[in-house]
């Protein structure tokens, strides 16, 4: 199903990932379904207003309807929310939560959400995060990535910015450093909260190339509305570009896709694209 011409009409985010349609789909048909009912109950209540006016029914009726429609009716409802329920939420959720991707094709980093940006550090091609201390955050290490690490030679950060290569899936570990936050990328239809302690992962493959918008879902504090990054959708040639040279400007040292040695530690902590 890949029908959202209602959607279309009310100003919902453009969808860019392979699953949106289905959700946009099934938004679709609960809006269809919410209008049908708002006109339905609209109609009969009007119905009423002028079926039992004063003039035409001066006496109280203190027995009522002796019709069983409304029930019936009621009923049926009941029966078509559950079927909603379950033959399309249900199905699209597990989607979401069961069958995370895998491969060399699966792009893997972590947001980091705090008071008020996003950090993201992406595992390089060893597939591996690096070694994370407290006691190393700072200005300019705002995620505390230890670079004597070894699995830490390849990984890049970066504050307000994401780079994907389109049609590739991904997963993003989701966390957060102070307080409660929400990872939304409202194109990509997703979004998870950020809960300090927690690493909650989502994943989703884009299909168009372009800029969208990340922004905190989570009242988070005074500066909550300016908590936004950008997500950068590009080609695989255009992302391997990026990522190359990033990871020069970073100290990450990688040849033929694998990290031969770690980062010089006065190279610790650069943040790319800020």
């Amino acid at each position: 199903m890949t029908f959202a011409l209602l959607m279309e009409s009310l100003g919902i985010a453009p969808n860019a990932s392979l699953h949106g349609y289905t959700i946009d789909s099934m938004l679709e048909m609960l809006h269809w379904f919410m209008l049908i009912l708002f006109v339905g109950w609209g109609s009969f209540y009007f119905y009423t207003l002028w079926r039992f006016q004063h003039k035409k029914s001066p006496k109280a009726n203190y027995v009522g309807t002796t019709s069983h429609l409304p029930t019936k009716l009621e009923g049926g409802v009941l029966v078509l929310e559950i079927v909603l329920l379950m033959a399309f939420a249900a199905p699209i959720w597990a989607n979401r939560i069961d069958q995370f991707p895998s491969g060399p094709d699966v792009t893997h980093l972590a947001a980091v959400g705090q008071q008020f940006f996003w950090n993201f550090h992406y595992t390089g091609p060893d597939g591996k995060f690096g070694h994370r201390d407290i006691k190393l955050v700072s200005a300019s290490n705002q995620l505390g990535l230890d670079r004597n690490d070894a699995d830490a030679a390849d990984d890049l950060t970066a504050i307000g910015e994401m780079h994907l290569p389109v049609n590739k899936p991904c997963i993003v570990d989701v966390r957060s450093k102070d307080v409660i936050h929400d990872f939304c990328i409202p194109n990509m239809r997703v979004a998870q909260d950020a809960i300090p302690g927690s690493v909650i992962p989502l994943w989703f493959i884009p299909v168009k190339t372009g800029t969208y918008e990340i922004v905190c879902a989570q009242l988070c504090g005074n500066n909550h509305s300016g908590m936004k990054a950008t997500l950068v959708v590009e080609s695989e040639a255009d992302y391997q570009k990026w990522f190359d040279e990033t990871a020069k400007l970073s100290g990450a040292r990688v040849v033929e896709g694998e990290p031969v040695a770690p980062a010089s530690s006065s190279a610790a902590g650069f943040v790319a694209n800020h």
